[in-house]
């Protein structure tokens, strides 16, 4: 091997784990899938399939994603990476990701899940699948709303209903003493 084509070999390596380590640091949620015997129309089915959600598909070598990943927080997941391996990078809801992910790859036995990162917090396999079993993010904060009205709705219908009974006396006092 001569020194220029070693030079580009390492020049090669050092950008490819360098857009690695970007791509992790700047997304909020990462996951980690590993694959195998796959066809190149599923690895497309999934790529279009994340990219309406908001996610990235980016495979890579093992090694550079070792090297990536041992300089950031998910030093923990290089111990995961085995076989052919992808990244699932989003900025967008990790649980509309999650969801779209793991709908995508049901009944493929090629896939597997391997963990991620939420925002520098290590995730194993089984919490991207609860990931995907809670609910959009709009329908939690439907739910969070309501129950932050809900004693604010009831104190209302309490004040409203003392005030009526005060109208209610009020109007007997006055039938009583002769007015209307």
């Amino acid at each position: 091997m001569t020194t220029a084509t070693a030079s580009v070999g390492k020049s090669y390596r050092s950008r490819m784990v360098s857009y690695i380590k970007e791509g992790v640091k700047n997304s909020d949620s990462v996951f980690l899938l590993t694959y195998s015997k796959i066809s190149s129309n599923q690895i497309s089915d999934l790529r279009k399939n994340l990219k309406k959600v908001g996610a990235k598909v980016y495979v890579t070598k093992n090694a550079f994603a070792r090297i990536a990943l041992k300089d950031l927080a998910g030093a923990a997941l290089t111990e995961r990476i085995e076989g052919q391996t992808a990244f699932i990078l989003t900025n967008s809801d990790c649980v509309e990701v999650s969801k779209a992910l793991l709908k995508t790859i049901k009944g493929i036995e090629g896939f597997k899940v391997k963990g991620g990162l939420l925002k520098e917090r290590i995730l194993e396999n089984e919490d991207v699948k609860r990931l995907a079993d809670l609910p959009s993010r709009e329908v939690l904060l439907a739910q969070l709303l309501s129950i932050i009205q809900a004693p604010v709705t009831q104190l209302l219908y309490a004040l409203n209903a003392k005030s009526q009974d005060l109208l209610s006396i009020l109007k007997q006092l006055s039938e009583k003493k002769g007015g209307n």
